[in-house]
């Protein structure tokens, strides 16, 4: 997680520079039922391509598939030609809240300077980025100032651009941990943290820190139970909490009805994680054979976050040493224990991470978890059906069916044939609505 944001300015320059930029409020949806047509439609369920692609949309869902289905009179008609009809993307690890710049000095600066407000509006132009390439929901693990909440509250009225989002408040972690904002400074240049900010010590205080973020409008909880990559005291694999502090956050945390994610790259963080019982383990770099095996029996599931630009982005950004060993070590590992994981069975899923690679530039990873060993197929479903099911909202989201919600992508071309293709997306809708059409 990162744990200062960017510039303001340097967000909206990125965004003005990308090829495509939305309205800044979403269009209305459709008063009349839109039949999406293409040559082809990704079944994520099954993995297979189906042709033709043919979905019928009504009020924001999914009334009829394939060349059978009832088109409604009246209805109108988007023909994208040779593209492949997919359900919108799921990424189950953003911080949409902030984006590193690549000053490592400048960020850590900004986070004194910049406001809460000038940060939310940054986060307006991220999610809208996000949305644009294709994903149509996330999960926002760890925020600041209830940015993420403001977010989504906007996003769900109608307000701003942007995907679903599923949000954190704070991650919730030991003093001196990984998600300790003070980390790494001196004593007394900052207030200390306590439940408020996410930092907690022993049983008690973990379940009052779970309780807050509830409080103030957390839909899953976030604990750090690890090290990590861009914290600057700690061992990125070293275990920070007690197997007593991870029951009692992941006891709360499902009492509330909110599922739990674990940050952890390292292994015996991960096996306390996963004997308290949480849902998912972010990153998990350093999982030996006793994790991934206690993983596939608790049907956990691995989120695999690459972030692939993170070690050129360090090296060029004045990083300190520490840091950049520790992304050199990670990314290192994390690709060999995903293909430990896929022999074992144990549950993949997509997450990016994104943040600490720019907002939207997720959809490479699909190209590297198949170079690492996944079909094409398997990295789609990571993203669709698998992490549909993942967040539990799989009678909802992740594959193209009657029923479903209406959140449809498209990309030129078959993606199974090339999964670069995914990178193109050219047509993004959300609910109903069309968000992208080229």
């Amino acid at each position: 997680m990162l744990k200062r944001q960017a510039l303001l300015g340097l967000a909206v320059s990125l965004v003005l520079s990308l090829p495509f930029v939305a309205e800044a409020a979403p269009p209305p949806r459709p008063t009349t039922p839109l039949v999406v047509k293409a040559a082809r439609l990704f079944d994520s369920a099954s993995g297979a391509m189906v042709t033709p692609g043919l979905v019928v949309i009504d009020k924001g869902a999914i009334i009829g598939i394939g060349a059978g289905a009832k088109i409604p009179a009246g209805a109108q008609t988007i023909d994208l030609g040779d593209a492949t009809l997919l359900p919108g993307l799921i990424d189950l690890h953003t911080h949409l809240s902030g984006e590193a710049s690549g000053d490592w000095n400048a960020d850590e600066l900004d986070g004194f300077k910049t406001s809460d407000v000038e940060r939310g509006i940054a986060a307006t132009l991220y999610a809208e980025r996000t949305l644009l390439a294709g994903f149509t929901t996330v999960r926002d693990l760890g925020s600041s100032g209830l940015i993420d909440v403001g977010l989504r509250n906007a996003i769900n009225a109608g307000k701003i651009v942007g995907p679903r989002m599923l949000v954190a408040v704070n991650a919730v972690g030991a003093r001196a941990g990984h998600c300790d904002p003070t980390s790494g400074y001196r004593p007394g240049l900052l207030k200390e943290p306590g439940i408020e900010e996410g930092v907690a010590d022993g049983p008690d205080q973990m379940r009052a820190a779970v309780r807050y973020a509830v409080k103030h409008g957390a839909d899953v909880i976030k604990v750090c139970a690890s090290g990590g990559v861009l914290s600057l005291r700690d061992k990125v694999d070293s275990p920070q909490m007690t197997q007593a502090e991870l029951d009692a956050v992941v006891d709360e945390a499902h009492a509330l009805g909110r599922k739990a994610a674990a940050h952890s790259h390292g292994a015996e963080a991960a096996k306390r994680a996963l004997r308290a019982g949480v849902d998912t383990i972010e990153h998990g770099s350093f999982l030996d054979n006793e994790a991934l095996v206690l993983m596939k029996k608790r049907g956990a599931a691995l989120i695999y976050t690459p972030v692939l630009c993170l070690r050129e982005r360090l090296k060029t950004s004045g990083a300190p040493p520490a840091i950049i060993a520790k992304a050199h070590a990670a990314t290192e590992k994390m690709a060999s224990t995903l293909k430990i994981a896929l022999a074992k069975n144990v549950i993949v899923a997509f997450g990016s991470d994104a943040a600490v690679c720019p907002h939207g530039s997720q959809v490479k990873q699909f190209a590297d978890m198949v170079q690492r060993g996944m079909t094409p197929a398997a990295t789609l479903r990571s993203a669709t059906s698998v992490a549909a099911k993942v967040l539990g909202m799989e009678a909802d989201l992740g594959v193209l069916a009657v029923g479903k919600r209406a959140d449809v992508i498209a990309v030129p071309g078959d993606p199974l044939k090339d999964i670069t293709r995914i990178e193109k997306v050219t047509f993004v809708m959300r609910d109903g609505v069309v968000y992208r059409k080229e």
